[in-house]
């Protein structure tokens, strides 16, 4: 049974500094994203990792390696963060003025991905390493991290707005007494 997953989210890049939706678009870290990766790396070696995956996303294929951990990173599809369609590259402001009402854990993505598509997407990764034992590393972007922690403690994907990880971030996922829980990292 798999003990705990560490996810990770990639570092900065120009669109996260902007504010634009940043989906399939493969953008490369910006100096500062490749120092929040490294810095990623330092916390990470108090770590031992049985399995690591990365999103194909050169953001967080760069994050993966500047943490060191690409010699035994698996790229799975579908890490990948969430297809923003129509809204891809656009701030959310510029969203809002297009559409006052939308909510993308709610809403989805105009001809991108809907919420129902995105869930699937989360659960079928979560059913693929489920069956795996020890630690897991996986590499990707906020949004899919943020459906995957909502899938991972059972709730509907629309709760992944309840998550919010920064740039360069660590998010752990456990259990206690056999049920999914959030995991804060111990300090010492």
């Amino acid at each position: 049974m798999i003990t705990l997953l560490y996810l990770i989210r990639h570092g900065e890049t120009s669109w996260t500094l902007s504010g634009q939706h940043t989906g399939t678009t493969d953008l490369p870290l910006t100096t500062n994203g490749e120092l929040q990766a490294g810095n990623l790396g330092k916390l990470l070696k108090r770590y031992s990792f049985d399995s690591v995956f990365t999103s194909p996303l050169k953001r967080a294929k760069q994050t993966c390696h500047l943490a060191g951990f690409s010699e035994q990173a698996i790229v799975d599809p579908d890490l990948i963060e969430w297809n923003y369609g129509d809204y891809e590259g656009k701030t959310s402001l510029e969203i809002q003025q297009l559409n006052p009402d939308w909510e993308l854990f709610h809403d989805g993505a105009p001809k991108g991905e809907s919420i129902s598509s995105i869930s699937a997407r989360a659960d079928r990764f979560l059913n693929k390493i489920r069956e795996l034992k020890g630690h897991i590393a996986i590499f990707s972007s906020g949004h899919i991290l943020r459906v995957l922690i909502a899938r991972w403690l059972h709730l509907p994907a629309t709760q992944g707005r309840l998550f919010f990880l920064h740039t360069g971030s660590l998010t752990i996922l456990g259990y206690e007494h056999s049920k999914p829980v959030l995991v804060a990292p111990s300090l010492d």
